[in-house]
């Protein structure tokens, strides 16, 4: 890709005695200037291509559970099922991503080709979409899995989203990330604040999706919601290629060694506990040359790689409850009154959009009003700690799962005193807004969370492995969705082989999602314990306080 630096006007000029950026380069390798690059400037190109990503993402995720059971004709919890272990296909995907850009590619790179992929697949799911209106006949075949070509092809394409989508999202906001010199004062601050606006951006996205995607799907076609996702993605792939000009690129030291080779050759000596080796080239013996003691401090970061993965392993409870988000939320409201205005019925996908909204709204509110009240009593620039900040969202999952339980209860007890139990497709007497306070929970719980544990892995990984930092974080949200499939699916087994009604039957009225959420709610505190012991013994990488 040939460009002249006429094609990048809004740039500003540097002066003559300003000096370079060191370790950093544009897209042809040449030096760059803080005045001509990086910044807000930069970061926002890439801020819409994820926006656009994630905009056609939820497009699909949203309402995916209303195609497989409408159009493809899957039972509830086959369908249940299907989301959670479709949306957990992404969970090696961030690592592969990381691998790619942090080892070869490099992130700008890994974005370009991501993008190409993208517009590719959100192609290929359009026409799935649309073979498969042509053959209505698929939709009254009961079976949890229809045989046919144009249901493998559609699966196929939605697979193939998954995975672009995985390994895309670490490299993206590692990149937008490294826009900002995090050794100037101004650039480091507004490097805290992006990942802040990072995820009101990406909820601005979800917000119309959800609500105008999900109606055109179920309103004007499958197809045309598809293809719209498809174009979309196109058009902020060509935005991000305007943004070319203004990148920092950071080149590899030269001679370093491939990072995930000296990450796995360090951990593989700490699991050998050679304390001799190790004591050796922490430069306790001075024979030892400066490169032999550079390597030690790797093997040192190896131990804080290590620290890192029990702290991943204590958020996976927040990955299993915020599953429940495109799933089973979902189905609970489908079956109850969602009309607004009189006559208007809301799609049941729309109800996300709750969440989405909540964080619209509370994010401005936490880092312009929360942050400077808590900076003033903790004295921690940011506030919160990070890991303060992670432990409350996860604290705030625990509240979540006991009131969708309890509306729940509410719903099945109305199923009974009217009489629906055994109609499946019944209207419930009940108001949709019953839902509103599970769906603002885990709105505000992402808040603190998710853009907790973005900046955290971000930050505290070695500069060579952000991209690996970054795919730690989605991949709690992976890893959730899978153990939330394998739980609906061995709970499903379970319960049918009882001879009663199974937790998740295809009448809801019959199911029993109280009791799945009561479950999701002693898993939330157990592992609530667990990340409250790690992080009390937890120390930053960085001197200055987090």
């Amino acid at each position: 890709m040939e460009m002249v630096d006429a094609e990048a006007p809004f740039l500003t000029e540097h002066t003559d005695d300003e000096p370079v950026l060191a370790g950093v380069s544009d897209f042809r390798g040449r030096p760059v200037y803080r005045s001509t690059s990086g910044w807000w400037r930069s970061a926002l190109f890439v801020v819409v291509m994820e926006v656009a990503s994630a905009f056609a993402y939820y497009g699909v995720s949203a309402n995916l559970i209303t195609y497989l059971t409408g159009p493809l004709g899957h039972s509830s919890a086959a369908a249940a099922a299907a989301v959670n272990v479709w949306s957990g296909t992404a969970t090696p995907m961030p690592l592969l991503g990381a691998f790619v850009a942090d080892s070869w590619l490099g992130r700008y790179r890994s974005i370009i080709l991501a993008g190409t992929l993208y517009v590719m697949w959100y192609a290929m799911i359009t026409l799935a979409s649309v073979l498969t209106a042509q053959h209505p006949s698929l939709s009254g075949d009961t079976s949890s899995h229809p045989l046919s070509l144009r249901v493998a092809f559609f699966y196929t394409s939605l697979y193939l989203i998954a995975m672009v989508q995985g390994a895309d999202n670490p490299n993206a906001l590692a990149f937008a990330a490294d826009q900002f010199d995090p050794n100037h004062p101004r650039e480091c601050a507004a490097r805290s604040s992006l990942f802040n606006w990072w995820y009101f951006s990406l909820a601005i996205g979800i917000t119309i999706s959800v609500g105008v995607v999900g109606y055109i799907q179920e309103n004007l076609g499958w197809g045309i919601g598809f293809g719209m996702l498809c174009a979309i993605m196109l058009g902020a792939f060509i935005v991000f290629f305007l943004g070319t000009p203004t990148y920092r690129l950071y080149a590899p030291t030269p001679g370093a060694e491939n990072p995930f080779a000296l990450l796995a050759r360090s951990l593989a000596a700490l699991a050998q506990h050679d304390n001799a080796t190790l004591s050796s080239l922490l430069g306790n013996q001075k024979e030892y040359q400066v490169e032999q003691k550079e390597d030690a401090v790797k093997k040192e970061e190896a131990r804080g790689v290590v620290r890192l993965l029990s702290i991943w392993a204590a958020c996976l409870a927040y990955g299993v409850v915020f599953a429940q988000f495109m799933t089973f939320f979902n189905k609970q409201a489908r079956t109850l009154d969602r009309r607004i205005f009189g006559s208007l019925e809301l799609p049941p996908a729309v109800l996300q959009m709750l969440g989405a909204a909540t964080t619209l709204l509370f994010v401005p509110i936490y880092d312009r009003v929360l942050v400077p009240m808590l900076r003033r009593m903790t004295g921690s620039p940011s506030g919160l700690t990070l890991l303060q900040r992670v432990g409350t969202g996860m604290t705030l999952t625990l509240p979540t799962m006991l009131v969708a339980a309890l509306v729940e209860i509410r719903r099945l007890e109305t199923t009974h005193e009217h009489g629906l139990v055994d109609n499946a497709d019944a209207i419930v007497p009940m108001c949709w807004a019953w839902l509103v306070p599970q769906y603002v929970l885990i709105g505000v719980a992402g808040v603190f969370a998710e853009v907790g544990m973005q900046e955290f892995f971000y930050d505290q990984m070695p500069s060579e492995l952000r991209s690996l930092g970054m795919a730690l974080y989605y991949s709690v949200i992976g890893m959730g969705n899978f153990i939330s499939g394998a739980l609906v699916s061995l709970i499903d087994h379970i319960t049918n082989s009882g001879g009663g009604d199974s937790w998740f039957a295809d009448n809801l009225n019959r199911a029993h999602l109280d009791y799945f959420y009561w479950l999701l709610a002693g898993l939330s505190a157990t592992e609530l314990a667990l990340f409250l012991r790690c992080a009390s013994t937890y120390v930053y990488s960085h001197k200055r306080l987090r």
